[in-house]
């Protein structure tokens, strides 16, 4: 018989696990995609203009493993003023050998929102600059919280610049008890920003570029989190003409509907420029100088699905 998880069961099982242990399944999980490993289709995308908002439905297995898992993760974005999560969703466990459902994680999104900060952690831990001087966060919402609470894990350091539209969500970010042992500033100028921070996450839905290649300086490296559906776009395409290092978490998707779509489209950069994060992990390869751009694009890809909902049931189970 199917078992069903709970979200409190989730984050139960969540909070006992070290930081290290998480970020390191998801790290596992994008070297075996990279190798060829992995089984998983292009994600199926249901947009909503009114009220605004996305579906992403995404499956795949890892090749001669026991499950395969199926994920539906929603975004509503003006839920908050109502008083609900952006985010919602659960993922279905199932046997890969006979076809079996064997769980269903009624994670909410949550399971989503926290593999999505362990990529951006995964990221950080073989693309930080060596001297990271401030942090810089773009946006405000439960991701923009999340990228930052994992970083903790992986960087030293702890002065932070939050990058909002209003003062009422920038202060209940610089509030949030999670993030509790940072040094929280908050600005609604993005210069300030880019003039202050070499290391910078951009975790909004916006749907056009927030980060201009002008204001952003040598040495800073950027985890761009939020174009993850057709049209979304938060570096400027020519900021990419600039960055010695581009990671995509899949090629194939960030050619789609990345960030990297657009300089790729506009002839500014080639597919040959672009490295995988699992073949970067597996190489080895880091920053070459303290002056480089370097930027990751993070699209989300079904292998952090299958590795977060394996690991949560098999905890669970046991």
């Amino acid at each position: 018989m199917s078992s069903i998880i709970s979200l409190d069961t989730i984050k139960s099982c969540l909070s006992k696990c070290a930081d290290s242990d998480l970020i390191q399944i998801i790290e596992d999980g994008f070297v075996s995609y990279s190798k060829g490993d992995v089984v998983v289709p292009p994600v199926g995308h249901l947009p909503f203009i009114n009220p605004p908002g996305d579906l992403h439905i995404e499956y795949g297995f890892i090749k001669g493993d026991d499950y395969y898992v199926v994920k539906l993760a929603s975004g509503f974005y003006n839920n908050p003023q109502i008083g609900l999560s952006a985010s919602n969703g659960l993922m279905l466990v199932f046997n890969q050998k006979t076809g079996e459902l064997l769980s269903i994680l009624l994670d909410e999104g949550h399971l989503t929102d926290i593999r999505t900060a362990l990529a951006g952690a995964v990221v950080a831990k073989h693309l930080a600059p060596a001297q990271i001087n401030r942090i810089g966060i773009v946006g405000t919402g439960i991701q923009a919280r999340l990228q930052l609470r994992f970083l903790k894990s992986v960087i030293d350091c702890r002065d932070v610049i939050v990058w909002g539209r209003g003062d009422e969500k920038l202060n209940d970010y610089k509030k949030d008890p999670m993030l509790a042992g940072f040094d929280i500033s908050t600005t609604q100028n993005i210069t300030e920003l880019t003039n202050h921070c070499n290391y910078i996450v951009t975790t909004t839905p916006s749907k056009k570029p927030l980060l201009l290649a002008k204001e952003v300086k040598p040495g800073t490296h950027i985890t761009a989190v939020g174009a993850d559906t057709p049209g979304k776009q938060e570096l400027e395409a020519s900021l990419f003409g600039k960055a010695s290092c581009i990671i995509a978490d899949s090629i194939s998707q960030c050619k789609d509907h990345g960030d990297i779509f657009h300089p790729v489209h506009q002839g500014i950069i080639k597919e040959d420029q672009i490295i995988e994060l699992g073949t970067l992990i597996s190489t080895g390869q880091k920053r070459k100088n303290d002056s480089d751009i370097s930027i990751a694009d993070l699209t989300g890809v079904a292998i952090q699905d299958i590795q977060i909902a394996k690991f949560v049931y098999q905890k669970t189970k046991a």
